[in-house]
């Protein structure tokens, strides 16, 4: 029997509120595109970040806060920013992780010490994770389950894409510029795109909400700034010059950004309508959202992201084992036994129980474990054989396999059309898989040759196709009230999925390379005459270290291999209803 596509509210409380238009979800993918390519950027300008903000070259292991923070704040909060999505609508979120997104990137920017730029960065990450469910559920909104697949591949092409742009993005302000303009930039972009975000859903803001708002924005980022030419002139200096004697902070600065934000929260409270701050709804949203279930998982993702972020995979898998994973696995348990019995859960477990639900989660989880190892290992092959010591020679390699994967994703939703989705992934990751088994086999040379690229291309456009499809089987399968929630989910396994493969995946390979050194003795047993000069040893290292990264790219190709037949088995789209 035929069935007539249903178009989604945004609301999904059953409002009136019509599906958003194609110009938000426009805006929307704009934004996770700006987002994820900050992720890159950032590791290109962290050795002059790290200067800018007083960690010298000896001292790196201090940047881990830096990379961390942005993780941690970019996992722990999805569940919670998710479920907003659901109980506020897609609008608020979006132009909400904008707006922090931004906050952080000022932050960031005017940092001069390391606790600023971690506060910044974190708050980055919050806005960046809060965007990728919020545009999932916008996508699942607008287009019915039988035409969303397409969509679904646009928005993951264009989140992969940053992955290609924003190294190129990052290297041409720092051509310019030093580290800080690439902050001052990420501010400017997600500003114009929060604005743009309130203008295109529908929604009229009060006119003096936003002035005050753009005074204690502006208050605010002048005081952190501190431009020289103004900071420095001797009349428009006294902005910046303390009001009380033994208090530095006390400038009048800060005090016109005190003065425009307590105005503007009693302008929100005064005048609901249009409130810039929808702070008159925040009691019955503490008693929607389940504020002890938001607080377990995040501490839960918390302890378990930072115990895999923070490790150094040379010494252990994870960092603070013995304090953070069970902690992580007491804030889960107690997670779990709060969601089972609360009314309204943060994350909808219930909705899980289809096969396709919680196999999508499955081989996100897998997919990043894969994923993972090619990204990290692909340039450090690379700077062990063809290119030496040559960094842009090993993100040119990767780059290989990076453009072919938002071309997989825009496959793999229009192929979603034609054939089942779980064929799609299950093709998708069948080509990654023998693929990334094919550079356990490389050698010194194979990066000269074009059969790596033919590789790395089939490794991108492998990962590619699974996106879409994935994505497409857990809208289906879940109701639109949780879409916010099931998109924060799949950003959750896939980026845990990258974490746990990463330290795991390196751990092993290090034992072998370990095994490997042990075994060939030491220049002076291979080469008793000339100990110093022992071409055997040298090449029996180089061995030992193609073995270490040939363990990866194994390990990662079991991993595929088990996403390939997980999405087979499991993404199977239950019938929809009418």
């Amino acid at each position: 029997m035929s069935r007539s596509p249903r178009r989604l509210s945004a609301e999904p409380t059953g409002s009136a509120r019509p599906v958003p238009g194609l110009p938000l979800v426009v805006l929307a993918t704009l934004a996770v595109l700006v987002t994820a390519a900050d992720t890159y950027v950032v590791v290109l300008a962290l050795p002059e970040m790290l200067a800018g903000v007083g960690v010298g070259i000896d001292e790196l292991q201090r940047a881990t806060p830096i990379i961390g923070g942005f993780l941690l704040g970019y996992t722990a909060t999805l569940p919670l920013l998710g479920r907003l999505a659901d109980l506020r609508g897609r609008v608020p979120v979006l132009a909400g992780c904008l707006l922090l997104f931004a906050l952080g990137s000022l932050l960031t920017a005017t940092a001069t010490g390391l606790g600023p730029a971690v506060t910044g960065r974190g708050l980055q990450g919050v806005g960046a994770g809060g965007l990728v469910p919020a545009t999932l559920a916008l996508v699942a909104d607008r287009w019915p389950p039988e035409r969303r697949a397409l969509p679904l591949g646009v928005v993951g092409a264009v989140q992969e894409a940053g992955a290609v742009l924003g190294p190129l993005a990052g290297a041409a302000v720092l051509a310019v510029s030093d580290w800080r303009a690439v902050f001052w930039l990420n501010l400017a972009l997600g500003a114009a795109l929060a604005a743009g975000v309130v203008v295109t859903g529908r929604r009229r803001p009060d006119p003096a909400g936003l002035v005050l708002l753009a005074v204690a924005a502006a208050a605010l980022g002048l005081l952190l700034a501190e431009p020289a030419a103004l900071a420095e002139d001797v009349t428009l200096g006294l902005a910046w010059v303390p009001l009380l004697d033994g208090v530095p902070a006390a400038t009048p600065l800060l005090l016109a950004a005190v003065v425009a934000g307590a105005a503007l929260a009693a302008r929100s409270l005064a005048h609901p309508a249009g409130a810039v701050l929808p702070l008159r709804g925040l009691p019955r949203l503490a008693r929607e959202v389940d504020v002890v279930g938001s607080l377990l998982a995040v501490v839960a993702l918390g302890a378990l992201v930072w115990a895999f972020a923070a490790a150094d995979p040379a010494t252990e898998v994870v960092a603070h084992g013995p304090v953070l994973l069970p902690v992580a696995a007491a804030a889960a348990a107690a997670f779990w036994l709060h969601e089972r019995r609360t009314p309204d859960p943060v994350l909808p477990l219930r909705q899980l129980r289809p096969a396709g639900a919680w196999g999508a989660l499955l081989v996100n989880l897998l997919v990043g474990v894969a994923l993972v190892a090619a990204l990290v290992d692909v340039p450090l092959f690379a700077r062990a054989t063809t290119t030496p010591g040559d960094q842009l020679g090993a993100a040119l390699v990767l780059l290989r396999l990076l453009v072919a994967v938002p071309v997989g994703a825009v496959a793999g939703g229009w192929l979603c059309r034609v054939a089942a989705p779980r064929v799609v992934a299950a093709g998708g990751m069948a080509l990654a898989a023998p693929a990334l088994w094919a550079m356990t086999r490389w050698g010194e040379t194979s990066l000269d040759g074009w059969g790596s690229t033919v590789v790395l291309l089939a490794a991108g456009l492998g990962f590619g196709l699974a996106i879409a499809p994935v994505n497409a089987v857990l809208l289906a399968v879940t109701g639109p009230a949780v879409h916010g929630s099931a998109g924060a989910l799949a950003v959750v396994a896939r980026t845990v999925g990258m974490l746990v493969g990463l330290s795991l995946l390196t751990a092993v390979a290090l034992r072998r390379f370990t095994a490997e050194v042990e075994a060939i003795g030491s220049p002076l047993t291979v080469c008793p005459a000339s100990p110093a000069d022992c071409p055997a040893y040298d090449a029996a290292t180089d061995a030992a270290v193609l073995t270490q990264l040939h363990t990866v790219f194994a390990g990662a190709a079991v991993a595929a291999a088990l996403a390939a037949a997980a999405a087979l088995v499991l993404l199977r789209e239950r019938p929809l209803r009418r």
